[in-house]
């Protein structure tokens, strides 16, 4: 209608054009309202439109942009949580709609893979901590510092910032964060030992102690990682707890075992294989903690996620259970016992749609504090917040305040936790063999020799010295 605004027109060819006007401006509204939310027709939307536009139209309703997120397959309470905060986003946003595509574990990496070399990866996708760093070296994901409000980034705990950053760039937004150790023992079984419930271990030699007295007559003191896939990730946060690093150092360059704090941690799982303190043969992987609640175990060492499969499958015991930080090498328990794992959204390096898709992740994890107490309250508090914000909400959530285990583990787990390494899982499985041959009778310093071999030969293989992008 634009087309005639400004025309000066006399006589009765005026009067006629604008009887012409009139009735071609009620044809188009009738038109509009009949396509109203359709955006992808205004060129065929009839004759009296073009009519009345000589074929155009001056001003289009903006068209949705479409963003597609693949998030992995985690629990189902997390794949709803997903899907309903989704839903919610897309109802509330006129201009972007979130496309979201669960994705199994099993085909995650070929999937992803696939959709990368075809041109067609998502916009938004999940990413572990430890992928963050490598993925930002090789552009595989976008700096979110000018698609996101700088606050955000203030609400984060500051370690759990170091996690998501590499230089001064923040390429990951992060959703919780899961300790990987956490100590839960039997109150009863402690009493019947005459050990104080209230008086959990809090250094290694305790731990050990307290072990040989609860272990008896088909109930072992404790359960632990045992074999090297799992002590490879499990005992990262104990590597810093007995010698603040890691067995390699800070430029990748060489290997860092040879460390009395490392003979330390080699004889304290030696002595629990040893001793008969653990069973010869690990019960469960590391992060299946049902064993404990089979009543197999007095104490078990596993990541927070075990409060989820007490609280649901063993609601029955949960009285006798007692929660507290995985015991120190000295006792001091401001020392990093754990690493802390979990999950973050990021923007894909070459996605067309960053300032939509980073607008998606602000909203959901960066925004109203009761989405993510949503998301904890899901996961039965065995999973934690990043965010100050959340928490000091949560104190004041009935149900989240209420909550001991909660409590105790944000409070003293994971401001002293300690993000995943980001080197190659090589080095990893070096030294967690190390733990393993010598749990398994081998002289503690011929199993750190090898380690140290080990680590430095596949340094030199793979280039490795002076690569770490963090």
């Amino acid at each position: 209608m634009q087309a005639y605004r400004g025309k000066v027109l006399t006589g009765i060819l005026a009067a006629i054009l604008m009887l012409t006007f009139v009735l071609s401006g009620c044809g188009n509204s009738g038109t509009n309202a009949g396509n109203e939310g359709n955006t992808g027709n205004q060129g065929n939307q009839g004759s009296t439109n073009e009519t009345a536009n000589n074929g155009k139209t001056d001003e289009k309703p903006a068209e949705k942009v479409t963003v597609e997120f693949w998030a992995n397959k985690f629990e189902d309470t997390t794949d709803a949580w997903f899907k309903k905060w989704t839903d919610e986003f897309n109802k509330t946003h006129e201009d972007i709609q979130i496309k979201l595509t669960i994705v199994p574990g099993d085909a995650w990496a070929q999937k992803l893979k696939a959709a990368q070399a075809a041109g067609k990866a998502p916009d938004i996708m999940t990413k572990s901590y430890s992928g963050i760093a490598p993925a930002a070296k090789n552009g595989e994901i976008k700096p979110l510092n000018d698609l996101m409000d700088p606050a955000v980034f203030e609400d984060l705990y500051d370690n759990v910032k170091e996690f998501v950053t590499v230089g001064d760039q923040y390429y990951a937004y992060p959703k919780l964060v899961e300790p990987s150790a956490v100590l839960y023992y039997r109150k009863d079984l402690f009493e019947a030992a005459g050990l104080d419930p209230a008086k959990p271990p809090v250094t290694w030699a305790e731990l050990i102690e307290y072990g040989k007295k609860l272990t008896q007559k088909g109930i072992f003191g404790l359960s632990t990682a045992q074999t090297a896939p799992d002590l490879g990730w499990s005992s990262w946060g104990l590597q810093y707890n007995a010698t603040g690093h890691l067995p390699i150092t800070e430029d990748w360059s060489k290997a860092d075992v040879m460390h009395d704090g490392y003979k330390a941690l080699l004889n304290y799982y030696k002595t629990l294989y040893q001793e008969g303190i653990i069973p010869k043969q690990q019960l469960s992987a590391y992060a299946d903690a049902a064993p404990f609640g089979q009543g197999k175990l007095a104490m078990t060492i596993s990541g927070s996620w075990a409060m989820g499969l007490f609280r649901n499958d063993y609601k029955n015991m949960l009285d006798k259970i007692g929660v507290a930080p995985m015991p120190s090498i000295d006792g001091d328990q401001t020392k990093p016992t754990s690493t802390l794992g979990g999950w973050t959204l990021v923007v894909d390096g070459k996605s067309k749609k960053p300032e939509a898709a980073a607008k998606y992740i602000e909203w959901l994890l960066a925004g109203d504090p009761a989405i993510m107490i949503d998301f904890f309250k899901t996961s039965q508090f065995s999973k934690f917040s990043p965010r100050k914000s959340v928490d000091e909400a949560m104190n004041q959530d009935p149900a989240a305040s209420a909550d001991e285990w909660r409590k105790l583990i944000a409070e003293k787990v994971i401001p002293y936790a300690k993000a995943e390494p980001n080197y190659p899982w090589d080095i990893s499985i070096a030294f967690s063999t190390a733990i393993e041959s010598a749990m398994k009778g081998e002289d503690v310093d011929k199993a750190l020799q090898k380690a140290e071999k080990t680590i430095n030969d596949y340094i030199a293989k793979s280039s490795l010295a002076g690569t770490n992008p963090k």
